[in-house]
């Protein structure tokens, strides 16, 4: 599924990420974890493809994201979903439409699209909050919206960047529930992540990063 070769990545002088070497299986769990500045951040948006390796190369389902066209890392980007920490919703657009928009720009037939996000709201739980904007709802529900936003396309990949980062501990274990629950139908999951308490008792494969550099995993 996700395979690194001797990625390094530099912002100036800046070495964010020195020679990562990486596989994650097709239907893999996995955390990525490390301080802040770790790279973790990083790692994602370069699996993703929003960011290049200044060196090395990444394979995403066999296709080398150095060698894409534009054209091909959209089409491959649909098919991959991303949870950020801040949510990244559109504040002037209801839940509904939030959650819409990953369909709509696909070109999806409109029926097609209301009855994706009216399952992807109930999976998360916000069934009857369609009409909602987001500044009415609380952080755990506006996380819960941008999974859903999220996992609406039938993503083969969802990475998610700190994920639970602003969020009390019982409304981060509702959304680790979540996100295993989306494992279970068989998508591949990155969860990148500094919270220990997500950690401590997991039987996820988690891969450490420190300075930019993989020390370790279990």
């Amino acid at each position: 599924m996700i395979q690194l070769f001797h990625v390094y990545k530099s912002f100036d002088a800046n070495v964010a990420l020195k020679d990562v070497n990486l596989k994650v299986r097709e239907g893999e769990f996995v955390f990525v974890t490390g301080p802040s500045g770790a790279g973790k951040t990083t790692l994602l948006r370069l699996i993703f493809g929003a960011e290049k390796p200044t060196s090395g190369y990444i394979l995403i389902s066999g296709i080398n994201l150095n060698r894409i066209r534009r054209l091909q890392l959209d089409l491959l980007r649909r098919k991959v979903g991303f949870v950020f920490q801040d949510f990244k919703l559109l504040p002037s657009k209801t839940v509904f439409e939030n959650v819409a928009l990953a369909l709509e720009v696909s070109g999806h037939k409109p029926s097609f699209v209301r009855k994706k996000t009216r399952q992807a709201l109930k999976a998360v739980g916000l069934a009857g909050k369609e009409e909602v904007y987001p500044l009415q709802l609380s952080g755990g529900e506006q996380q819960r919206v941008a999974i859903a936003r999220a996992v609406v396309k039938d993503p083969i990949l969802l990475l998610a960047d700190e994920p639970t980062g602003n969020l009390d501990p019982e409304l981060t274990q509702e959304i680790m529930v979540l996100f295993r629950s989306i494992h279970l139908s068989g998508t591949t999951v990155v969860v990148a992540t500094h919270a220990r308490e997500l950690l401590e008792d997991t039987a996820q494969r988690t891969i450490f990063l420190e300075k930019g550099q993989v020390v370790g995993e279990k």
